[in-house]
């Protein structure tokens, strides 16, 4: 931070980036700065101008990103005080309050997403519940030397939360233990010993997280709705989970009914996970206990270009990210139509294929027509059931927050299996 007599950091921007955020774009890039009245600290606070020097926004200061602005507040000026930001935070929470509900009701869920950085006025920043559990996810610079701030105020929104961890992008875990201190882990904890794998509901279903060391924030929430997608579609079939990670889509399946579910991951970690989580709900659901769960480890690349000696009724395409940087977008467009292509021969007559896409650098349109094109190409007939994109906790209220996408087909011609019995 600049010493506390430096001058506010004040800059001035190109005609094109006033634009961008009047319009409501939340970053300012390194070449759209015409001038700035000194350099700027890592996490400060700029003052933006526009061409007629009147106030624009304010935002984190960071000169060494090519976002060299995140913006907090457009408008009229505004003071950042604790008042702003408690105000701030409640209305990132007041979006979730009716969306989901809590025990006894059979579908209840107690793991989503309460701050979704930019699209919730959060920039770099994430906080995600699992039951009485929160994960702090950072990807901004500017937050380190704030977490002293942070902390008591999430305690006191969420007075019910007994433990908080805090981890951090790949790129800020260098800087955080070096220049501020701060590692990943508790920021506090209820429980002793703490606990890094928390049991959470989501629609009535049981699922684990590792919230220290697993993927994102210890889950993949942001599938869930599509998750209960695929659990409506599944009665009476045989399923195909890849990249199945730990499970979700095949659990729902199993709830709705499917006659058997088979998991396809390279990560035998990740696979003993899906069983875990199977096991957590073999008592409350006698349709789980009752259906198959069957697992391959496996590439699921090579796996489904192999010569197909078996079938599925229900196939789930669901990768990691194929491009993350745009440089890659060509080959990840490539990737998932030979995915799809794959899948879609392993596809029995009157099946459905669930794919998906998480990678920010292609957009819905044209993963969507990759999968259409892949389709066609059978020479088989496909009804469209759905296209879908972020959940109502994900918000994604500018273009490159929008990442997630997905779309499910289904073959028209042959009669759906019939549903076994009691399913």
């Amino acid at each position: 931070m600049p010493p506390a007599a430096a001058p506010r950091l004040k800059l001035r921007l190109t005609p094109a980036a006033e634009t961008a955020v009047r319009a409501g774009h939340p970053w300012v890039f390194d070449r759209s700065i015409r001038d700035q009245n000194r350099p700027g600290e890592p996490g400060e606070i700029a003052v933006l101008y526009d061409r007629r020097n009147d106030f624009l926004a304010l935002g984190f200061y960071d000169p060494g990103s090519p976002i060299r602005v995140r913006l907090l507040h457009t408008g009229k000026p505004a003071t950042l005080d604790s008042a702003w930001w408690h105000r701030r935070l409640h209305e990132a929470l007041s979006r979730r309050d009716s969306l989901f509900t809590s025990p006894p009701d059979p579908h209840a869920t107690d793991g989503y997403r309460l701050i979704n950085g930019e699209s919730d006025g959060w920039p770099g920043l994430v906080l995600d519940r699992y039951a009485t559990t929160l994960v702090l996810k950072l990807y901004a610079v500017a937050w380190l030397p704030r977490l002293g701030e942070i902390i008591p105020l999430l305690r006191e929104a969420l007075p019910w939360a007994r433990a908080l961890v805090l981890r951090l992008s790949r790129n800020l875990i260098e800087t955080a233990r070096n220049d501020h201190h701060t590692t990943e882990g508790f920021l506090f904890s209820e429980d002793s010993p703490p606990r890094d794998t928390v049991v959470f509901l989501e629609n009535g279903l049981q699922f684990e997280a590792d919230v220290r060391h697993g993927q994102k924030t210890g889950f993949f929430l942001d599938q869930r709705e599509n998750r209960a997608r695929v659990g409506s579609l599944a009665s009476g079939r045989h399923v195909l989970n890849t990249f199945s990670f730990s499970g979700g889509f095949s659990l729902y399946a199993a709830r709705g009914g499917a006659r058997s579910v088979t998991d396809l991951d390279l990560s035998e970690h990740a696979l003993a996970s899906a069983r875990r989580n199977f096991a957590l709900n073999h008592h409350a659901f006698p349709q789980i206990a009752a259906c198959p769960h069957l697992t391959i480890q496996a590439d699921a690349f090579a796996w489904l270009a192999r010569p197909p000696d078996q079938l599925f009724d229900l196939i789930i395409v669901d990768p990691p990210s194929l491009a993350r940087r745009e440089s890659e977008r060509a080959g990840a467009l490539d990737a998932y139509s030979r995915l799809q292509t794959s899948a879609l021969a392993r596809l029995r007559p009157g099946g459905i294929l669930v794919a998906a896409s998480c990678s920010a650098h292609v957009d819905e349109e044209e993963f969507f027509s990759v999968v259409r094109r892949a389709a066609r190409a059978t020479g088989r007939p496909f009804q469209e059931l759905w296209t879908s994109t972020h959940a109502p906790d994900h918000p994604a209220t500018f273009k490159e927050a929008r990442y997630l996408k997905s779309i499910a087909l289904a073959e028209t011609h042959a009669p759906r299996p019939r549903p076994r019995s009691g399913s």
